[in-house]
This record gives structure tokens, sequence and C-alpha cells, in this order.
């Protein structure tokens, strides 16, 4: 099983770019599809994008359609959240996960979790 850590949250203004990165162990992260999901405070974890296997196929939230990317490098066992025109709303905690099925909008359950790391938007 692959273990997951997150880094590239910050304070960023609104309009702005951040870069999340999701670092992976294991020699097996080519047989999981990955996801970001993100809590807001107050609020149920949501899907924010996934990617297949091999990155062929992408899903995204409605609410990131066109803003976000999401993108993995196997040879360095990485999944990018490339996130463009930042809202205040995009506030929250973001979360690197990964499973062996797809994941896609609605999925909730997944196989390993990273810890989260903070995006704040401010106006």
């Amino acid at each position: 099983q692959v273990q997951l850590v997150e880094s590239g949250g910050g304070l960023v203004q609104a309009g702005g770019s951040l870069r999340l990165s999701c670092a992976a162990s294991g020699r097996t992260f080519s047989n999981y599809c990955m996801g970001w999901f993100r809590q807001a405070p107050g609020k149920e974890r949501e899907f924010v994008a996934g990617v297949t296997w091999s990155g062929g196929t992408t899903y995204y939230s409605d609410s990131v359609k066109g803003r976000f990317t999401i993108s993995r490098d196997n040879a360095k066992n990485a999944v990018y959240l490339q996130m463009n025109s930042l809202k205040p709303e995009d506030t929250a905690v973001y979360y690197c996960a990964a499973d062996r099925a797809r994941i896609v909008p609605g999925t909730r359950y997944l196989e390993v979790w990273g810890q989260g790391t903070l995006v704040t938007v401010s106006t």
C-alpha cells in the first residue's frame, strides 16, 4: 500500500494560483488511481479531481472544472493539482487520496489518504 504526503498549500489572493503536490511512497503507485478532495470548515469532505492509473483520463467537480488541472508522474510517484483563478470558496484543507478503483465525482471511501494541506484564498 502507498503512503501519501501533500505539500504546496498556503495563502493566496483571489485570482491567484497554487500548485499542490502529493508524493507517494511504495513501488505500486501506478496500480492506483489518484484523487484530490477538500474539506472546508463546517462542511463535508468533497471530491475535487481524479486521474486514472496512467493519467489518460481525468475527472473534475463542476466547481473547479476549467480552473484546476490534475496530473500525475508515475516515474516520480507524484500527483499534482494546478489551481488557477482561485476563489475564496476554494479555501479548504486539500487531501490527496489513492484507490485501486477509479476516483470519480461521488467517490467517498478510498483506500489511502494523505494528511492534508491547507489552502487559504483571501479576498
